[in-house]
């Protein structure tokens, strides 16, 4: 097959060296990727090899520049102009100024990305030097081999949550921050929902006061019952009516939960590009959970409730970074921005020494939350994890990387083999059909989530 124009005028000469190969078959440690960066002087191309961590920080202090990862709407005007879908480490594709990863230059052979045809230009090292001669060099990777993530060492969490807080923060706002986690004060109306949650006696009637001492909380759960997404017969007048007749006790105390716990942490102001937002990730998690789990064998089946509110906290962790590291918190998203293949437990262990999901379970932990619900967030990125409540956790993963080759944009995905399907009971083809569904239906899914804020 023939090459694109607009990437063969790029290759030059060099054309002539390049083989074409599925980009599965080439060498993952040869794969190239271009990322568009931009700052107030300008639009800048880093070209690093695909599996490094690029650290923008050490790229800003050495060009003594504030990059960020370009808009997508000025990504896709640069791709439209070159008539690509996305585009090959080729810095003449634009003819902006390039800096390349020191790293790329030790490589005997490099393979480019075509995302059209989902092929990789495999080109000799030198060829590739010669067409970047032009652009500047620096060092500014990381091998992720070089960056362990503690997936399964929970007794060492508290450690390093106390040694990133040091490396962080100066000594006065340590105590603060140490004092903060230590004994923070869990909201007054989660602190009856879990009451009522080991409560045998429990009725209707007391989520319902519970739910109507808060007025803001109860607006929010009968207009909930209200959306389109549920197609309530009639008009939903009260909270008594939300629960009884269209919600029902188990998802009204759960979303309560949810809410009363997102509400305990200001939304951050800061976000990473391309990303949606928190309440948008929650319910495409609590969703996903709530599928996955109707949809396992009724012996092996995790509690639905539980489940569907692991998925709506699933992400707490990130309004936590945001509160406890604020200063850091941009770079975290700057990071996550540059490094979109790239999962964001890697990224933060590599800046902070510490992941959401172990600062999230400490502070359940310390709250009294169900144990499903906790480990469920700790191991959410540990498909392997095979102590309590596993399934709970399998399901987080396995919802993750199911909406993310969806296009939904909650981070990073990565193939899932049938064995592990198997692993939790579940048929595949029905499991793909369902999601296709629930994708499909994006827009109540957005509409739910914009009925979260308060």
């Amino acid at each position: 097959m023939e090459l694109p124009v607009a990437v063969r005028q790029a290759l030059g000469e060099t054309a002539a060296g390049v083989s074409l190969r599925d980009v599965s078959q080439a060498p993952k440690d040869q794969l190239l990727r271009m990322v568009l960066l931009t700052d107030e002087q300008g639009p800048l191309q880093a070209i690093c090899r695909r599996g490094d961590l690029l650290d923008i920080a050490a790229l800003n202090k050495q060009l003594q520049r504030d990059l960020r990862v370009m808009n997508r709407r000025d990504q896709l005007r640069v791709r439209q102009r070159a008539g690509l879908s996305e585009l090959p480490a080729l810095p003449s594709l634009t003819g902006w100024p390039s800096v390349v990863d020191e790293r790329v230059d030790t490589l005997e052979m490099v393979a480019l990305v075509l995302g059209d045809q989902d092929l990789a230009m495999v080109m000799p090292g030198e060829d590739f030097r010669a067409i970047t001669a032009n652009a500047g060099r620096a060092s500014f990777t990381i091998a992720q081999s070089a960056i362990e993530v503690n997936l399964d060492r929970p007794e060492q969490d508290r450690d390093q949550l106390h040694s990133a807080i040091k490396k962080f923060t100066g000594l006065r706002i340590q105590q603060r921050l140490e004092d903060t986690l230590e004994l923070p004060p869990l909201p007054e109306t989660a602190q009856r929902i879990i009451h009522l949650r080991v409560n045998p006696n429990a009725v209707m009637g007391d989520l319902v006061d519970i739910v109507e001492s808060d007025p803001s909380l109860a607006a929010q759960v009968v207009s909930w019952a209200s959306s389109s997404f549920y197609a309530a017969a009639g008009q939903v007048k009260s909270v008594h009516d939300a629960v009884s007749r269209v919600l029902g006790f188990d998802l009204v105390m759960n979303l309560a939960m949810g809410l009363a716990l997102g509400r305990a942490l200001k939304q951050p102001q800061d976000h990473p590009e391309g990303y949606v937002d928190y309440w948008q990730q929650a319910i495409w998690q609590a969703q996903s959970a709530g599928i996955l789990a109707s949809m396992m064998p009724r012996s092996e089946r995790p509690a639905f409730g539980l489940a569907y509110l692991a998925g709506l906290l699933h992400n707490f962790g990130y309004l936590v970074l945001a509160q406890v590291f604020p200063p850091h918190f941009k770079l975290v998203c700057r990071s996550l921005e540059v490094n979109p293949a790239m999962d964001s437990s890697v990224i933060e262990h590599h800046l902070l020494g510490v992941t959401r999901e172990q600062i999230a379970a400490e502070l359940m932990q310390n709250w009294g939350m169900p144990d499903e619900v906790t480990l469920a967030i700790r191991y959410q990125k540990n498909p392997g994890y095979q102590g309590p409540y596993a399934a709970y956790g399998k399901l987080l993963w396995l919802g993750r990387q199911l909406l993310a080759t969806r296009g939904v944009a909650i981070g990073a995905g990565e193939p899932v083999g049938p064995e592990f399907y198997r692993s939790l009971g579940l048929d595949q083809e029905r499991v793909e059909a369902q999601f296709d569904e629930l994708v499909g239906n994006k827009a109540r899914i957005m509409a739910m989530a914009g009925m979260m804020t308060p």
